[in-house]
């Protein structure tokens, strides 16, 4: 026998193995550059929109501890009642839209994004009576009567923004569902520069204090709802998505609601579970410094979060794209590319919170007893992204699916049958202080 007959199959075979081996790397290269051609912008957009709350609330904190306690408090409390229902419900059109437009379904975008408006604003309006209500809420569920009122005022001047979050949501997934994010984040950018300009204007110039602060939220949410309404009417990349207002939107209203409500608690669940510990800080010894430093540790964390969470979008978009296109070893190859994103982003990120600990908390407070807890905090915050970042993909892959109802309840469990009570152990009984919550949460996602 010739030894070429026995070598050419043993050659052949490595041969072939090498060459799936570089159609993987090659695959794995072509979903990054997918993958962060949209997690870059929608990791702009979420920051600069979040950044939204954190500038008013920096505003207001050099007004006065106590200010700075009920802004936060009306910002946790708008977040709880409002924002993350709204953010809920409307994620349902990451999987609605993003798999009509892997099917090539385009003209229902429009129709899908329509019908989620109507169905936000319903739900806008019993919460508007909710935020009205804001202060006598907080001083029922045990508050401050001093730190209520001062979040009862904020939270009244903050009823225009829920509309125009409800409407501005609804937009976002409707681009960010065909992949067109860029649009979303030079307008968020634009809207964040006035929002400087009208915070430091209504604050500090007119007398208004905290109101003004809360004023020039919802003023800066419409002025960002119009950009984009001005762009998705005029730009010819919506008009095979976007065919103007139809009837048909009022049909199938159930229908949406049957994935929205499912949404709405997964999301609902974990950011509930977050502004329930700053409501039961105002229940610990120094409220004001324990309710401040939990504030401002859950808006940082919050606020870097925005950059996992904008993977968590891109994530979802691949994969509700490649499922709804009938291709689903593509959806699996983007789920796993994802994650190695989040890894890494995860470890660079906790690196940078603790390069700045010591400093961070002076953009919030002058009082140094307040700078030095923040600087404490920051250190368990670091920890908790890391594990959050892999967590919001995770969540990311779920809308995209379509598996909203597994991620409520396993949020469900993790947060409420273990994060929560561990916080309340922690904090009531060990004396943790606010340390309790962030030490809580570093577990969590693990069993998530």
């Amino acid at each position: 026998m010739d030894i070429q007959d026995i070598e050419c199959p043993l050659i052949s075979k490595s041969r072939n193995e090498e060459s799936k081996n570089k159609r993987k790397c090659d695959d794995f290269l072509e979903e990054v550059k997918k993958i962060l051609a949209l997690a870059g912008p929608l990791m702009s957009v979420n920051f600069l929109l979040y950044c939204l709350q954190v500038i008013s609330v920096m505003f207001v904190g050099h007004l006065g501890e106590l200010a700075l306690s009920g802004a936060s408090m009306a910002t946790s409390f708008a977040t709880v009642t409002g924002f993350s229902l709204l953010m809920g419900m409307g994620s349902a059109l990451d999987t609605i839209c993003g798999q009509a437009y892997g099917a090539k379904q385009y003209h229902m975008l429009g129709i899908h994004m329509q019908r989620a408006m109507i169905v936000l604003l319903l739900v806008s309006i019993p919460l508007a009576f909710i935020w009205a209500n804001a202060g006598h809420i907080l001083e029922i569920l045990g508050q401050s009567p001093e730190i209520a009122a001062e979040a009862g005022d904020y939270a009244r001047f903050m009823i225009p923004s829920i509309f125009a979050y409800a409407l501005l949501q609804c937009q976002m997934r409707f681009l960010q569902a065909q992949n067109d994010v860029l649009p979303m984040m030079l307008t968020a950018g634009a809207t964040t520069l006035l929002h400087l300009f009208t915070c430091w204007f209504l604050v500090l110039k007119t007398g208004l204090g905290n109101k003004g602060a809360a004023l020039a939220n919802a003023a800066s949410y419409w002025i960002n709802v119009f950009l984009l309404a001005a762009y998705i009417g005029i730009s010819p990349s919506c008009k095979s998505t976007w065919t103007g207002f139809s009837v048909v939107a009022f049909s199938d209203i159930p229908r949406y609601l049957t994935l929205a409500i499912p949404s709405a608690v997964m999301v609902c669940l974990e950011s509930w579970s977050f502004e329930m510990m700053v409501l039961l800080s105002g229940l610990l010894p120094n409220p004001k410094l324990e309710t401040s430093v939990l504030s401002i540790s859950l808006n940082t964390s919050s606020m870097i979060y925005m950059l996992p969470f904008g993977l968590s979008g891109a994530t979802s978009i691949r994969v509700s794209n490649e499922l709804g296109a009938g291709r689903p070893k593509a959806a699996r190859i983007a789920a796993y590319t994802a994650l190695f994103l989040a890894t890494t982003e995860g470890i660079l990120v906790a690196m940078f919170i603790i390069s700045i600990r010591k400093f961070w908390g002076h953009c919030y407070s002058n009082e140094e007893e307040v700078v030095t807890y923040v600087s404490e905090m920051l250190m368990f915050i670091a920890g908790s992204h890391f594990i959050d970042a892999n967590q919001s993909v995770l969540s990311g892959i779920a809308r995209g699916c379509g598996w909203q109802k597994i991620g409520a309840i396993v949020n469900l469990g993790a947060y409420y049958l273990w994060g929560i009570p561990a916080g309340i152990v922690l904090g009531f009984f060990y004396h943790v202080g606010g340390k309790a919550k962030k030490a809580a949460d570093r577990v969590i996602p693990e069993l998530a």
